[in-house]
């Protein structure tokens, strides 16, 4: 909502900048609080060298924190605007704040992602909603592309809580690929993360081309992570699992946490990676993780939308 005494405000839908009067005093209303189709936030720049529209093999993994505050929501959906991967894998994630953010990047920086969720909770305290009607909280990826032969599991033992994968099959790059979001037990519960790695590893195996993301709260030298790297490796270059804890989770091996700990990972099955990014965020106490994937083929840019003036 704006108050001038002469020229307007104006939001350009899919920019990157807000042009404004000198005149101008505006009171910004965020969603929710009346202003027209629910509210936006005004969209300053996106840092230098900011993707312009998602990336053709890029992938990435974050885990968003749950609880991390109430919020932030446009700043989450900032980060991903920045980096804009072609496909992005979610972890603590409540349905209702991926809608937001899906709503932020397409409205906001123009960038139009599909969904599938993989909630392995109903949770009123995590996510809200109704006593009665609590919001789902899990997994999610976000894909530039359509996703087909959505599955979504939960692990027979969760430990503390509930956690599951989920999978889907995109295009990246151009080609199909069967991604895996997951999300496994707490850092201390290492036999239960065992069992589940023992399940998800057993689909991976099933697939020629694949990519599993997701935060695996275990090191890279943590035994239980044996079946993953038997199949496949992670994108972090020199990164593998080591009898040292000093050279598996010092030099060689970035970090992903705010405690210094990697615990995300992109693992690739019959795809070759690029290179390699991290990047810490206010916004969680894990980093954004992605990977720019060895292009096997030319593939055009998937364009960001024309301007629009509402919301659908």
């Amino acid at each position: 909502m704006c108050v001038h005494s002469g020229e307007a405000i104006v939001l350009i839908r899919g920019a990157r900048w807000v042009a404004a009067a000198t005149t101008a005093v505006c009171i910004v209303l965020l969603p929710g609080a009346g202003a027209p189709n629910g509210g936006l936030p005004l969209a300053g720049p996106l840092p230098a060298g900011a993707a312009e529209a998602a990336v053709p093999g890029r992938v990435g993994t974050w885990n968003i924190c749950n609880p991390c505050g109430s919020g932030n929501d446009f700043g989450r959906a900032t980060e991903i605007a920045t980096y804009a991967p072609q496909v992005i894998a979610l972890q603590e994630a409540c349905v209702r704040d991926v809608e937001r953010i899906r709503r932020y990047l397409e409205e906001v920086y123009g960038l139009v992602y599909r969904v599938e969720y993989g909630p392995v909770l109903r949770n009123w305290n995590r996510c809200g909603g109704l006593p009665w009607r609590p919001g789902g909280y899990g997994q999610a990826i976000l894909s530039a592309a359509p996703m087909t032969d959505r599955v979504s599991i939960e692990y027979p033992d969760g430990g503390s809580e509930d956690r599951g994968y989920l999978a889907v099959t995109t295009l990246v790059d151009g080609r199909p690929v069967r991604v895996f979001n997951t999300h496994l037990a707490e850092r201390r519960q290492a036999e239960v993360r065992r069992g589940q790695i023992e399940v998800l590893a057993a689909e991976f195996a099933r697939h020629d081309r694949a990519i599993v993301l997701g935060d695996f709260n275990a090191v890279p030298h943590a035994p239980e992570l044996a079946p993953m790297w038997a199949l496949a490796p992670d994108t972090d270059p020199g990164c593998r699992p080591s009898t040292t804890d000093t050279e598996a989770d010092g030099d060689t091996c970035t970090t992903t946490t705010d405690w210094d700990s990697k615990f995300d990972y992109v693992f690739l099955r019959g795809i070759t990676p690029g290179t390699h990014h991290v990047r810490p965020s206010p916004y969680s106490d894990h980093h954004l993780v992605y990977t720019d994937l060895n292009r096997g083929q030319a593939a055009s840019h998937l364009k960001r939308p024309s301007s629009r003036s509402g919301l659908r």
